[in-house]
């Protein structure tokens, strides 16, 4: 005799299912019929668990937003330097996309964006968020003298953000060729040698150029 599944965990499997998806055959692409299907439903009773396919992408959104912001408190309640907080910032949000390729395509669709404000409105306010805990880490770094003194905080973030999206792009257009989160783990060692303060013994011990 089959379960009938409660309407929240139908509503989260719907939500998985349209961001596995979407990760697929892109957002741009995706529709309403697919993701009944793949999950064993019409495309009527799909629309029983969201009004419209708007309330589902607002669903994703939010889901999306959850999941993130609850990696991020993880990342950023651990005790240690705020130089390790900001690498955990990092991993913490290259493992995400790495689990959920959706989340790229998401963020970058134009199509999708154009035509859902409430959308795009949403997942700004997720990325400003997301700035706001790596310029505070960059911040206290700065404060705690292992960051440069001429460092601006929001300069810093916006240089760590474009790693990770341009990255996240390289990997998807690889086909994921790469393990993501150990190539950003590298790429932010060269990052973060750029914000780190040039002290007095490793001026000294610089060979002559």
């Amino acid at each position: 005799m089959r379960i009938r599944k409660s309407a929240e965990a139908r509503r989260l499997e719907i939500l998985q299912a349209t961001l596995r998806l979407a990760g697929e055959v892109g957002p741009d692409r995706l529709t309403t019929e697919t993701v009944a299907r793949d999950v064993g439903l019409t495309q009527p009773a799909v629309f029983r668990h969201f009004a419209t396919k708007q309330d589902l992408w607002d669903s994703v959104a939010d889901y999306i937003g959850k999941t993130m912001e609850a990696g991020w408190a993880e990342a950023t309640g651990r005790r240690g330097a705020a130089e390790h907080r900001l690498r955990s910032l990092v991993a913490t949000q290259l493992r995400l996309i790495q689990s959920t390729p959706a989340i790229p395509a998401i963020l970058f669709s134009r199509e999708l964006h154009s035509r859902n404000a409430a959308l795009r409105k949403a997942l700004f306010g997720l990325m400003r968020r997301f700035h706001g805990l790596v310029a505070r880490a960059i911040a206290e770094a700065r404060d705690a003298t292992v960051f440069r003194d001429d460092l601006d905080p929001d300069d810093g973030a916006f240089l760590v953000i474009g790693l990770i999206q341009g990255l996240a792009l390289r990997w998807s257009l690889s086909g994921r060729a790469f393990g993501l989160v150990e190539e950003g783990r590298r790429l932010l060692d060269l990052q973060i040698r750029g914000f780190t303060r040039v002290t007095a013994t490793r001026t000294q011990n610089r060979r002559p150029g």
